[in-house]
């Protein structure tokens, strides 16, 4: 078995699990849930064997690097972050629901990875540019704050279906708003979680201008996937500056948290096929 085959057999599997937290959601059974995680940390070790083996098989091509370099890569390493934080805010908290918006979004790139055309899924040489000790440092912190960003846009679309009218008039143990946590307890989850991928995204943009400086002599040179980097930098800072200062919560919080998630988007995956530059080969 390859590691294509191994991500193949992660994509469905976070499917599976995807359908039975909606399950969760729905029917509010607590064995629904169990078996959803228990699925979905199937599926995490399953892609970890994955991406170790597309590593080894590097070394076997006598290429020997990270699989952190292209589109597809990268694409399954966002989805494996994604689910290690969702992991790890579901045994903080003991709150399985998270999952229903959280793990759709692992999935949704698994299968952008594994059916999508026009990206390239061969082990190939690093160009130039990529030949640098400080590609992992770079890739893997953006990438956490990448991932923890989905996340919080996932508690922000929790928030505000929690924050409905009739919600905020009734809300029982019936009714299947009522599933959900206390929106105090989602504010404060969004917030930590925000304030989480900030700090990663900003030790990204460090160490990538280090890289730049390595590999075309300048730490800063304004291409476009700097620039909206920077644009998404600043877009999160504002949010939590807003918070601590003037004291933002609720609804604010969670529609910036879902504004920031689509700048992040745009910045990992729209720059790359509507903007060229010296990222474009992220594309490939």
């Amino acid at each position: 078995m390859n590691s294509s085959q191994l991500i193949g057999i992660t994509t469905f599997t976070y499917l599976f699990s995807t359908i039975l937290y909606a399950a969760l959601f729905i029917f509010k059974s607590n064995r629904l849930g169990f078996i959803a995680t228990i699925f979905t940390v199937v599926a995490f070790l399953i892609q970890t064997a994955g991406i170790g083996l597309r590593w080894l098989e590097s070394y076997q091509l006598g290429i020997g690097r990270a699989p952190l370099t292209n589109m597809y890569e990268s694409v399954v390493f966002f989805a494996w972050t994604i689910i290690l934080i969702y992991l790890i805010i579901e045994w903080k908290f003991k709150t399985r629901i998270i999952g229903t918006f959280a793990v759709p979004f692992a999935f949704l790139a698994m299968a952008y990875a594994s059916f999508a055309t026009g990206i390239t899924k061969e082990i190939v040489p690093l160009i130039p540019a990529l030949q640098s000790n400080w590609l992992i440092a770079h890739v893997v912190t953006c990438f956490i704050g990448y991932a923890a960003f989905a996340v919080a846009a996932g508690l922000g679309f929790m928030y505000l279906i929690k924050n409905t009218s009739d919600t905020r008039q009734s809300t029982n143990n019936s009714s299947l708003l009522g599933t959900l946590p206390a929106l105090k307890v989602l504010d404060d989850i969004t917030h930590k979680t925000m304030v989480f991928g900030f700090l990663w995204l900003t030790v990204g943009i460090i160490t990538g201008a280090i890289w730049a400086n390595s590999a075309w002599g300048t730490y800063w040179s304004w291409d476009p996937k700097e620039t909206w980097s920077l644009i998404t930098w600043f877009l999160y800072a504002i949010t939590l500056h807003a918070r601590y200062t003037r004291g933002w919560g609720g609804t604010r919080i969670a529609w910036l948290s879902i504004f920031g998630f689509i700048s992040v988007v745009f910045t990992y995956y729209g720059v790359n096929f509507l903007l060229s530059g010296l990222h474009s080969y992220g594309s490939s």
